[in-house]
């Protein structure tokens, strides 16, 4: 992120002036100035030729500009009656293999209760394959016995991190009838095997907080990245994420910033960057080991993998307008997932 501004230097402009216009006292955007500057453009009492200056990046005339932080410069998910379409694109790539699905969701804030904010999150569209509406037989069945699950209803923590889904009683009571159209369309042992399996999903509390802690797209849009970012606008987390099959998530130590100035769009942006930080080795994912099978005293951290999210908000307290998130791992050959969200514009 952008730790400073630059004002150009008009004609006639004094140290003073340009500290007034910025709400400044002269000493501190001096300070502030040759902290950031070449030696050759540093201010001695007075301006003496310079063209730019370096200004904070909270100094600014307009205010409007500004993002309204909370606490520790805290950005808060407070979403009270939001409803949010989506397009989400999901890319699962490895080697040189590479399927992208497509799909449109809704989003719609149900409560908030001790601290816990609850959702409801529905499916919209025909699920899309590589461009292409599915229609392989296996493909389909597993999207269409899914849709038992929707509308789902979800809980965050305080930093809108997903934590459990709520409907799950739900599901159990769908399920006839969603099985018995699928028995008018499909028959055979594949469409049995599909309906077992969702079965097993929605009957097993467990299985079924599993099935949808490796949703992509809702791991993405409740990351937790609501937050205190303090007085440099970062903070430091621990991410995990469903880049492999492995009953413990791979671990990422990621670096998180916000900007405190709003964009030209006036959109507020959270962007984090980080590493894989394992002591499980490539061999340890590669057999889908929930641990490091060599115990080290002093091991040597895997860092074989990245993470990377951007995150635009329309308002301080609000679920993104759309955001990009990248996660990779080194197997045999590197593994890559990426989730694009966009809201979709009521005409």
């Amino acid at each position: 992120m952008q730790k400073y501004n630059k004002h150009t230097v008009q004609k006639d402009e004094t140290l003073k002036s340009i500290a007034t216009l910025y709400g400044l006292d002269k000493d501190v955007l001096k300070h502030f100035h040759n902290n950031h500057c070449a030696v050759k453009d540093m201010i001695l009492i007075n301006l003496n030729g310079q063209k730019e200056l370096f200004v904070p990046r909270t100094a600014v005339a307009d205010k409007t500009l500004l993002v309204q932080f909370g606490k520790g410069n805290s950005l808060t998910l407070q979403p009270e009656n939001t409803v949010r379409r989506y397009s989400v694109v999901i890319t699962i790539e490895k080697g040189e293999d590479k399927n992208e699905l497509k799909y449109e969701t809704s989003v719609r804030w149900l409560k908030t209760e001790k601290g816990q904010q609850f959702f409801e999150i529905d499916r919209t569209s025909n699920l899309y394959l590589n461009e292409e509406e599915v229609n392989e037989i296996a493909d389909l069945l597993a999207y269409r016995t899914s849709k038992v699950l929707y509308p789902l209803q979800i809980s965050t923590d305080e930093h809108g991190k997903f934590e459990t889904v709520e409907n799950a009683e739900a599901f159990s009571k769908r399920w006839a009838a969603v099985k018995e159209e699928l028995y008018k369309e499909f028959e055979g042992e594949t469409v049995d095997e599909y309906c077992r399996k969702i079965e097993k999903v929605i009957s097993e509390p467990e299985a079924l907080n599993l099935y949808i802690k490796n949703d992509y797209f809702i791991r993405a849009l409740f990351l937790g990245i609501y937050r205190s970012f303090g007085n440099e606008y970062k903070t430091e987390m621990t991410v995990t994420f469903p880049v492999v099959d492995n009953a413990i998530e791979p671990s990422y130590r990621v670096t998180l910033e916000t900007d405190p100035l709003k964009e030209e769009t006036g959109l507020i942006t959270i962007e984090g960057k980080g590493k894989l930080y394992e002591e499980r080795e490539i061999d340890d994912f590669i057999r889908k080991s929930p641990f490091s099978l060599i115990i080290k005293d002093n091991p040597v951290m895997n860092e074989e993998g990245t993470f990377r999210i951007i995150s635009y908000l329309k308002q301080e307290n609000t679920l993104p307008k759309s955001l990009y998130l990248e996660c990779s791992i080194m197997l045999q050959e590197e593994k890559k997932i990426s989730v694009s969200v966009s809201e979709i514009d009521e005409k």
